[in-house]
């Protein structure tokens, strides 16, 4: 799964990296650790030269009320579920990421977080499903990611890991057709991830700041290390 995010990249080089301007209201606002419910900056087909900000959640159509929504979606069934049925056919996006967070328990013991990042791409790109929530008084464009099996790396941590588009890729993302989307939703290919275990601080989602990222005093890379 994917249940935290970060984004801290300068506002220029997050726009020049993905080729597109930062829109969103308010503005670009870097952040360390992104919870459920907040807002996600994203790119979606429809704007494709955007930066927009989104709920992070996909809420249900059928909801009477907002609420804070679906965050992940299993690639190999959200084309089965009516809930993303729309979004899945014609509404997918690019979510920028620093880093993504996901915690462990080794033997049953307490939950230890880690970073996955990488070190060569300071914003790389999830793939996710955008809508948009329509209540009496309001509308709410909400985002969420797709998630697919673990690769070595993310095996040794978590049995599920956020689909990580290959840059070459992206722009087929945003612009195939939904068989192809899903042929692109793969455990990531390439060997250029790495994580590190990092403290609790991003338990609280109220600790939005680089400390949030600093590496244990035993920090662990690789997944050698991982893996002993």
């Amino acid at each position: 799964m994917c249940g935290r995010n970060s984004l801290f990249i300068d506002q220029a080089d997050l726009e020049a990296r993905f080729d597109a301007e930062v829109v969103t209201d308010g503005g670009y606002t870097p952040r360390y650790n992104i919870a459920p419910g907040d807002n996600l900056n994203i790119v979606t087909n429809e704007a494709p030269d955007e930066i927009d900000a989104y709920h992070w959640g996909l809420i249900p159509f059928w909801a009477d009320e907002p609420e804070e929504g679906i965050i992940n979606a299993r690639s190999e069934t959200a084309d089965e579920k009516c809930v993303f049925e729309r979004a899945w056919e014609s509404r997918p996006c690019l979510v920028p990421s620093s880093g993504f967070y996901e915690w462990k328990a080794p033997n049953g013991g307490a939950k230890q977080p880690y970073r996955i990042y990488r070190e060569d791409d300071p914003a790389f790109a999830m793939a996710g499903l955008w809508d948009v929530w329509e209540g009496e008084d309001e509308m709410i464009s909400c985002i969420t990611i797709l998630t697919t099996e673990p690769n070595d790396l993310m095996s040794s941590i978590h049995d599920r890991m956020p689909v990580i588009l290959p840059q070459d890729v992206e722009s087929d993302w945003l612009a195939a057709d939904p068989d192809t989307r899903k042929d692109l939703c793969q455990p990531y290919p390439r060997d250029d991830l790495d994580a590190y275990e990092i403290s609790t601080r991003v338990n609280n989602p109220r600790n939005d700041d680089s400390q949030v990222i600093e590496p244990l005093d035993h920090e662990q890379s690789g997944l050698g290390e991982f893996s002993s």
